[in-house]
C-alpha cells in the first residue's frame, strides 16, 4: 500500500491544479490546494505538509522569493517546483535553495507521485538526523543490563514482555533510586521503535520555566533568551519513545498541553501558531502517590488515567533479598575487593537510597581506599554506624563477658604477641596477621598500641 502523504498545490492555473488534486486524492493522499503563492505560504505556516508543488511564476511573486518564503515558512516540508516556464538558471537556483525536485509541465501523474513519496523520504531521513543530534547533545545515556533473580523482579522482567511490544503509555512507581529509567531503556529497546532513540527528560531537574520549552519547543524571539528555533523533545522522540521521569512534578499548567499530544499527537511550540503531529510513545516514572495528588488537585485525573494504562511498580533494594550480593559483584570496579564484613553490612543495610546509593557507596569506597582492599574504614559514616548498630543488637551485654575474654581484648593480645615476635617490624606483622598494612595500622589505632 503506497504511503499517504500531505500535499499542497500552489499554482495559479485552476484547471491543471484541480485535476492534480482529484488524481492524487484518488489515491488515498490528503491534498490542498490555492492559486496565490502569499496563501500558499499562510497555509504551510499553520500546517505541517509532507511537500508543496509549487509553480516557479505566480502573480506577484517570482520564483526564488516564493521559494525563499516557503522554506521560512516551514523548513521541514519538501518542496518541488512543477513550471511550464523551466529554464536551467531556474532550476540550479531552486536546487541551491533546496528544492527537492525541479520538473516542467507537461509531467506524468505517476512519475509526480513517485517523486514526492522520495521527498518524503528524504523529509524522514532529515528529521531522523535531527534527532540523532539533539539526542547526543543532550548526553544520552546507553541502556544498562537489569540485574535480579528475586521473584519480584522475574514479575517485572516479564511484564516488560509484555507491554513493550505495544505502543501503550506505562507508568514505573518506584522510590527514588531504584532504576526506574533502566526499565524504560528495557521498554523501549523491546519495542518496534527500537530502532530510534530514546529521549529522555526529568522534570524535577528543570525550572518550572523550562520545562514547557523543553518539552514543545520555542521559535526564536519568543521570550527572553530564545535566541534560536529549537524543536521540543516531543518532536525530537517523533515515531520514538519519551520518557518522562518525575512525571509527577510537571506543572499543572502544562498538564493540559500534555494530555492533547497524548490524545491527538498536536502539538504548538512557544510562540508559534503552526499546528504539528507527532507520533510518540510515553513511558512516564515517578516516585510519588499518584492517586493522592490527584485527590489533592496537583495531577489532573484524566491524564492520570492516561499514562497509566500500564503500571510497574518496582521493588525497593531492600526488599530484593539476594540481589544485593548481585549488584555489589556487578557494580563492584575490577582490582578490588570486600572484607567479609563489609560484604556482609552492604547486604544487610536498608538503602533508603535503593541501587543508586548502593553504586555511589562503592565508587567512594573504592576512592577511598589506598591499596584495593576495601575495609569497613571505607565505607559511610551511615553504613559503619548501621553495622555496629547491628552488631550490638545481636551480641551479649559488656557485662556479661568479661572484657579480658572479649574478643577485643583477644585481638589486641594477638596482634601484640605478633608485634613482639616480629621485633616490631610492621610489614612482616602484618603478613603474619593475613592483612594489608595499611588495615595493620588501622588495627593499633583502633588498639591503642604504639
Amino acid at each position: 500500500m503506497t504511503e499517504t502523504i500531505d500535499i499542497l498545490f500552489v499554482d495559479d492555473e485552476v484547471e491543471f491544479s484541480e485535476g492534480c488534486a482529484r488524481w492524487f486524492e484518488k489515491k488515498g493522499h490528503r491534498v490542498a490546494q490555492t492559486t496565490s503563492g502569499q496563501d500558499g505560504i499562510d497555509r504551510c505556516s499553520k500546517h505541517d505538509f509532507d511537500v508543496a508543488i509549487l509553480d516557479w511564476n505566480l502573480p506577484g511573486l517570482c520564483g526564488i522569493e516564493l521559494v525563499q518564503r516557503m522554506r521560512e515558512s516551514n523548513p521541514d516540508t519538501e518542496l518541488i517546483v512543477l513550471t511550464g516556464e523551466g529554464t536551467i538558471n531556474n532550476a540550479v537556483e531552486s536546487m541551491r535553495l533546496g528544492v527537492f525536485d525541479f520538473q516542467t509541465k507537461p509531467f506524468p501523474m505517476g512519475d509526480l507521485e513517485r517523486r514526492c513519496l522520495a521527498a518524503v523520504d528524504r523529509r524522514r531521513l532529515r528529521k531522523e538526523n535531527t534527532q540523532l543530534r539533539e539526542v547526543i547533545s543532550r548526553t544520552q545515556k546507553p541502556a544498562s543490563q537489569m540485574i535480579g533473580t528475586c521473584e519480584s523482579m522475574h514479575q517485572l522482567g516479564r511484564l516488560i514482555e509484555r507491554v513493550a511490544p505495544t505502543d501503550k503509555a506505562v507508568l514505573i512507581q518506584g522510590e527514588s533510586g531504584t532504576g526506574k529509567e533502566l526499565v524504560a531503556q528495557a521498554i523501549h529497546a523491546g519495542s518496534p521503535r527500537a530502532d530510534k532513540p530514546l529521549v529522555t527528560i526529568n522534570c524535577a531537574a528543570l525550572p518550572e520555566n523550562l520545562v514547557e520549552s523543553e518539552l514543545f519547543g520555542h521559535e526564536k524571539g519568543s521570550f527572553t533568551g530564545a535566541t534560536a528555533m529549537k524543536p521540543g523533545l516531543f518532536e525530537v522522540a517523533d515515531h520514538s519513545t519519551l520518557f518522562i521521569d518525575e512525571i509527577g512534578e510537571l506543572p499543572l499548567a502544562l498538564q493540559p498541553k500534555l494530555l492533547r499530544v497524548l490524545e491527538d499527537g498536536s502539538l504548538r511550540r512557544i510562540g508559534s501558531h503552526k499546528e504539528r503531529r507527532v507520533d510518540v510513545r510515553i513511558v512516564a516514572a515517578t516516585n510519588r502517590d499518584m492517586p493522592k495528588e490527584v485527590a489533592a488537585g496537583r495531577f489532573r485525573e484524566d491524564l492520570y488515567y492516561r499514562i497509566n494504562v500500564m503500571a510497574l511498580d518496582l521493588p525497593p533494594l531492600r526488599e530484593r533479598g539476594d540481589d544485593i550480593g548481585l549488584l555489589v559483584d556487578h557494580f563492584l570496579e575490577q582490582g578490588f575487593e570486600l572484607d567479609d564484613d563489609v560484604r556482609q553490612s552492604l547486604i544487610q543495610y536498608s538503602w533508603p537510597g535503593n541501587v543508586r546509593q548502593l553504586i555511589n557507596t562503592l565508587q567512594r569506597a573504592s576512592v577511598m581506599t589506598d591499596d584495593g582492599h576495601i575495609t569497613m574504614d571505607d565505607l559511610p559514616p551511615a553504613l559503619r554506624n548501621s553495622a555496629r548498630g547491628s552488631e550490638s543488637d545481636t551480641t551479649l551485654p559488656t557485662k556479661a563477658l568479661p572484657e579480658v575474654g572479649s574478643l577485643v581484648a583477644l585481638e589486641r593480645k594477638h596482634i601484640t604477641e605478633v608485634l613482639h615476635r616480629e621485633s616490631g617490624n610492621k610489614t612482616r606483622a602484618a603478613r603474619a596477621l593475613g592483612v594489608e598494612r595499611r588495615k595493620l595500622y588501622r588495627m593499633l589505632a583502633k588498639h591503642g598500641i604504639q
